[in-house]
């Protein structure tokens, strides 16, 4: 992705200056007037810029910025000035903090606010943000845990703020075309359906790393573990391999749920099932760290018309049966996908690939010559264009519901739920056994001890 052009000032008359020392160290900035000041909520700026903050500014958080073209960045945030360095040399005159508390508390100008942390952190930002009036763009998962993908979501309500959750695929033509598809019962009423990935590309299954070596000068540490329980500072948490581990990733299965069980979620409308029941199996987890390789099995009751559907998770290297109908002349579609096996057929999807043309990935029919008696029905599900046809439309999308559009197609209110069927089944995971869950309780049915795996405990000094 080409560098992003320095973005200009903002000083016109509009937007007084003032000048001071960010919490990274001596750098200036400028104090910028949010856009809810200049004649009501959701009223853009004369110059129609939103004023924008990154927290986490490594490959995701710049990819994010990245895609904010044409509005101003006006404060960067990250604990590590060595994986922010790129980010602040593209964007010199924004503010930098290490401490994202302090930008919110100092920086009155900030609308809306990226988040790109490590899991552990989305939560406690995120509501910060939303609770200053800010709009939030926040990395998938929304959460580190159920408890908290809820609150999120709630807070989301109360406030009013736009929100999205960065599973950019959500924004692009083949999951609508796909849901579309499924809802003119492309290939008949859907009893199962299977979502899988490659991951984790990073080391599961792990122990506790032994040894204590010094923290680099150019990374807080403590910043870092946010509410996550203290433990001395190890190069295997930071700054990748997080993911694996229990206290601050999601694993496998939250790093790439929500991006691949998404067209599933939309199409089935799993949202609706008021109980459902998971199941997990595994090899090679610890209590430390998550599986090498696991196996979710989700049963959902009957939604409306949709009857009952069993939604079948794997990664690690996991994936389903070749269908027998698939053409041996062809690879089995996509490290990363989705397959709903209906009545009448099967209609198979990649996640991270968004064309639908030849040698991409979907959507497909098994057997193929489905296709030649399908008629496909008039798209009723917006198609979103942008420049950067990948982050940029799902990102450019938030931008328009921030300045007062139409609300965002992942905002909390649909990627809550949607976070807390993935997270589910780490909770499954942990407690060995199969669980029942209530949405409307929160509660986990007949194995009251998997409760507790719902929210963590934080660390003294941090709260949502």
């Amino acid at each position: 992705m080409a560098l992003e052009k320095k973005h200009r000032q903002a000083g016109k008359a509009a937007v007084s200056r003032r000048r001071f020392l960010g919490a990274a160290g001596a750098v200036a900035a400028a104090t910028v007037i949010p856009c809810h000041a200049l004649g009501g909520e959701g009223r853009k700026l004369p110059s129609g810029k939103l004023n924008i903050a990154g927290v986490g500014l490594g490959a995701m958080g710049a990819d994010n910025l990245g895609a904010c073209e044409g509005e101003n960045i006006v404060a960067l945030c990250d604990v590590d000035s060595h994986m922010a360095a790129v980010t602040f040399q593209r964007y010199p005159d924004a503010a930098r903090y290490k401490d994202f508390r302090r930008m919110l508390d100092k920086e009155k100008g900030i609308d809306a606010v990226i988040v790109a942390t490590p899991d552990h952190t989305h939560a406690v930002i995120t509501a910060a943000a939303m609770k200053q009036g800010k709009h939030v763009y926040t990395q998938m998962p929304l959460a580190h845990d159920v408890w908290e993908a809820r609150q999120l979501a709630e807070i989301a309500k109360e406030t009013g703020v736009a929100t999205q959750m960065g599973n950019e695929r959500y924004s692009g033509p083949t999951v609508r075309t796909a849901v579309e598809w499924i809802w003119a019962d492309c290939v008949g009423p859907v009893r199962e359906v299977h979502c899988w990935t490659n991951r984790p590309q990073w080391p599961q299954g792990m122990n506790r790393p032994k040894g204590k070596p010094p923290v680099p000068s150019h990374f807080d540490w403590n910043l870092w573990l946010g509410p996550a329980p203290d433990r001395p500072y190890h190069g295997d948490y930071h700054p990748y391999n997080w993911r694996g581990w229990r206290d601050f990733g999601t694993g496998a299965l939250g790093a790439m749920g929500c991006h691949v069980m998404d067209g599933a979620y939309w199409a089935l409308k799993l949202a609706e099932a008021e109980t459902f029941t998971v199941e997990a199996e595994s090899a090679g987890g610890t209590t430390e760290s998550y599986p090498r390789a696991s196996t979710m099995r989700y049963k959902f009751p009957a939604r409306g018309d949709m009857p009952p559907v069993t939604l079948v998770w794997n990664d690690g290297g996991r994936r389903p049966p070749r269908p027998k109908e698939f053409p041996n002349t062809r690879e089995f579609i996509g490290s990363n996908g989705t397959i709903f096996i209906g009545d009448e057929g099967k209609l198979t999807f990649g996640a991270l690939t968004a064309g639908t043309g030849p040698g991409q990935a979907g959507p497909r029919f098994i057997p193929e010559s489905l296709r030649q008696s399908f008629e496909p029905p008039k798209p009723t599900i917006p198609r979103i264009k942008a420049k950067n046809r990948w982050v940029g439309r799902h990102v450019q999308e938030w931008i328009a519901a921030c300045k007062g559009g139409v609300p965002a197609c992942s905002r909390f209110e649909i990627a809550g739920p949607l976070t807390e069927i993935v997270l589910l089944g780490n909770v499954a995971l942990l407690s060995d056994k199969p669980i029942e869950w209530d949405r409307h309780t929160m509660k986990i049915a007949g194995e009251p001890a998997a409760n507790q795996y719902l929210h963590r405990e934080y660390r003294n000094g941090w709260s949502l």
